[in-house]
């Protein structure tokens, strides 16, 4: 990449879309600290925590996916405790501060493991001091053999780290590889977050997309294997029999990709997001899919597809390129402006850099984790130990 393709791409990181773990913008006057305490997040705090994280720039919720999330969730029918569904801090005045706990399902082998993973980290600015506390309750949670953070921005990465944490090993976990699909389209968006406005938004995007297209990404376009798309309320038994199949290989954690998990994962009310589920069948058996969710950023118009999920027999290099050759097409056809790859094992990713994506990095490490089990701590030291995608955590399994 030339020099001032790369001063773009660089200015487009500093820009970048909110975490879930964002710090909220600060207010023109704080008010005065009031007492304070920490308690248990319950159903009956949505209305508060929704307005909470409303104000401070962390997307709207809705009832029907709190419903999802911590009355449907197949986690629920394994744990023998209650499970907790985050912390919450609590003036006279109401709720100041937030940390989600969702259960999730994770296998090691043959071993099912119960996980919990942070989201939606918000705490008004009088009270930020407090934030250590919703944190090292989250990490100290009893129910919980795993705890994960995937999507934590620099300090409370560092805060995670004071509480016995650790950053995930798999190599380039904190890269985003990505194709630009659209460079005009992709530099005009880029223009917008950076503030240009008018016919100087215009004449960047235009300068943009002519520095972009120097180098457009392309990908072949035309699937190896014959890859199906369908919609996620009709994953079925053959990903069953593919789930089994994948943890039969070899002992690597892993989230639950059972078609129920799958399902509820995807499955998100009140969404903007939308999924679609490609398949890939060789002599007629299911040995491969791939997961990509399709995202518009309302304030720039940026469509971004992501590659959510992908899982793939014994990790066949032709069916991986297969899939995504198939994202690729599906999200040019959909008419998004780039396809983003997190995530996933080195061996993985190395079948993707042949297809010559541009990278960019995270200002710090998104993904920390805290085990129970300190054999399995061990373990997880070997990145090979591990098999990570968005499906990971809360990346793709919010609004």
């Amino acid at each position: 990449m030339d020099h001032a393709a790369a001063i773009l791409l660089r200015l487009m990181r500093s820009k970048g879309e909110p975490l879930a773990h964002q710090e909220a913008p600060e207010r023109a006057v704080e008010e005065r600290p009031l007492a304070v305490k920490l308690r248990q997040a319950q159903l009956s705090d949505f209305e508060s925590v929704a307005a909470l994280k409303g104000r401070w720039g962390l997307g709207k919720d809705t009832w029907e996916n709190w419903c999802r999330l911590w009355v449907q969730n197949p986690a629920i029918a394994v744990a023998k405790s209650r499970l907790s569904m985050g912390w919450v801090l609590e003036t006279e005045r109401g709720i100041v501060g937030y940390q989600g706990s969702v259960p999730l399902l994770y296998r090691f082998g043959d071993r099912t493991l119960l996980a919990a993973t942070g989201t939606s980290l918000v705490v008004e600015p009088a009270y930020r001091a407090r934030a250590m506390g919703l944190l090292a309750s989250f990490y100290r949670q009893p129910s919980a053999e795993l705890v994960l953070i995937t999507t934590a921005i620099p300090s409370v990465g560092e805060i995670s780290r004071a509480l016995g944490a650790h950053p995930l090993p798999q190599q380039d976990s904190d890269t985003v590889l990505f194709w630009i699909l659209d460079p005009h389209e992709f530099a005009k968006a880029v223009a917008m977050r950076l503030g240009f406005k008018g016919g100087t938004a215009a004449a960047a995007a235009l300068l943009g997309s002519s520095i972009l297209g120097i180098r457009r990404s392309r990908l072949r376009g035309t699937p190896r294997l014959r890859v199906a798309e369908i919609q996620v309320k009709d994953i079925g038994d053959e990903f069953h029999a593919l789930w089994l199949r994948k943890i039969a290989e070899k002992p690597r954690l892993m989230a639950d990709r059972s078609p129920h998990c799958l399902r509820w994962h995807f499955t998100i009310p009140g969404s903007p997001t939308t999924a679609t589920v490609l398949c890939a069948h060789h002599f007629g058996r299911l040995v491969g899919y791939a997961i990509v969710q399709h995202m518009l950023a309302p304030r720039t118009g940026r469509r971004r597809c992501l590659l959510a999920d992908i899982l793939v027999e014994k990790d066949d290099s032709t069916v991986i390129a297969s899939l995504l050759e198939a994202a690729y097409a599906n999200a040019v056809a959909l008419g998004d402006h780039v396809l983003e790859v997190m995530g996933l094992p080195r061996d993985v990713r190395h079948i993707f850099m042949a297809h010559n994506p541009y990278r960019r990095k995270y200002p710090a490490p998104p993904f920390l984790y805290k085990v129970r089990d300190q054999g399995l701590a061990r373990t997880l030291v070997d990145e090979k130990s591990w098999y990570t995608s968005p499906f990971d955590g809360d990346t793709t399994l919010m609004l």
